[in-house]
């Protein structure tokens, strides 16, 4: 699987995992949480209308940024991010 353009792609998928990093960690006081909810699952939503190739090569980049990641915090995050937005089913 290979994306056209495979930089932009992995620039896009970094940037949407920091932004979504940031919002998950946020407290009350940094943003309001009913406004971080919408944004998480207006970002499910749209990851839910990617290709299945999309979502592989999604899921595959964020697999990626895991193990490359030393936060451990945030390299749970990423590896959690798939089944969390809808990108695979529930693994439980």
């Amino acid at each position: 699987m290979t994306s056209s353009y495979p930089f932009l792609t992995r620039a896009l998928a970094e940037a949407l995992a920091d932004v979504l990093w940031f919002i998950d960690g946020s407290e009350d006081e940094q943003m309001d949480q009913n406004e971080a909810v919408k944004v998480m699952e207006g970002v499910a939503h749209v990851v839910s209308t990617l290709s299945s190739v999309q979502q592989q090569e999604l899921i595959a980049l964020l697999g990626e940024m895991a193990a490359a990641e030393t936060s451990p915090a945030r390299r749970e995050f990423l590896e959690e991010f798939p089944e969390g937005f809808g990108l695979i089913g529930d693994l439980s």
